[in-house]
């Protein structure tokens, strides 16, 4: 467990309640202090690794919030990140599209179909 380096790249996982979805942000580490990481988001976190159990086994804990934490990226919170953006873009695309009757018609009808398979 090593303390953050400027140019580590870093992210974090928030969500309201459990039925929302996971909205990831990422950072990097532009400027250190003594004590501090602080992001280019304007974050600022203690650099000193800790254990997390969050999304990653190690996280470092933002300043004045400790339950909190953002993380060192990996190829797996990025594809999880591309996942539930994904979501995010599907569902607000139905919350704000109006339906026609025959588009109706033509979604059922291919629901049907993926029923009947």
């Amino acid at each position: 467990m090593d303390t953050l380096k400027i140019g580590d790249k870093l992210y974090n996982v928030e969500q309201n309640g459990f039925n929302d979805f996971a909205r990831y942000s990422f950072s990097e580490v532009v400027r250190l202090t003594e004590t501090l990481a602080v992001l280019k988001n304007g974050v600022r976190l203690i650099n000193r690794p800790k254990q997390s159990y969050i999304m990653e086994d190690v996280g470092y804990s933002v300043n004045r919030n400790k339950g909190s934490h953002w993380h060192i990226v990996s190829l797996k919170a990025i594809r999880n990140a591309q996942i539930e953006n994904q979501k995010i873009k599907i569902h607000d695309w139905f919350e704000e599209k109006q339906f026609t009757l025959k588009e109706k018609q033509y979604i059922y009808k291919l629901f049907k179909a993926d029923e009947e398979r």
